[in-house]
């Protein structure tokens, strides 16, 4: 059961989170509220924001994915690549284009 239970920081252990720290977790924060404030969500509204390592051959270490979800329960996504401490108010995209953001698990590319 320590497999499960024990998450000590061992880089190496398995489904061990990597230590973050505070400026991660206060940039994860910040990309939520500015994704709120961009696209008029409400608390209600679910922001998820997520770090992973890029699976594109040739594309950045790190990317970010930001998803959201709107009262009548569309999913939105939206993706930026570069780690999440660097993403900035330019790097959200325009509340316009939040409809071309509504999410289709159909897709299925690596990329997106």
């Amino acid at each position: 059961m320590r497999l499960w239970s024990e998450s000590s920081g061992i880089r190496n252990a398995p489904f061990a989170a990597a230590p973050k720290g505070l400026i991660h977790l206060e940039s994860v924060e910040r990309l939520k509220e500015r994704t709120r404030s961009r696209f008029g969500l409400g608390e209600e509204d679910a922001v998820m924001v997520s770090e992973s390592e890029c699976e594109v051959p040739g594309g950045p270490p790190l990317q970010t994915v930001v998803a959201f979800w709107s009262v009548d329960g569309m999913r939105h996504r939206f993706r930026v690549f570069k780690p999440v401490t660097d993403v900035t108010d330019d790097d959200i995209p325009p509340a316009w284009l939040k409809s071309s953001l509504a999410g289709d698990d159909a897709i299925g590319c690596a990329c997106c």
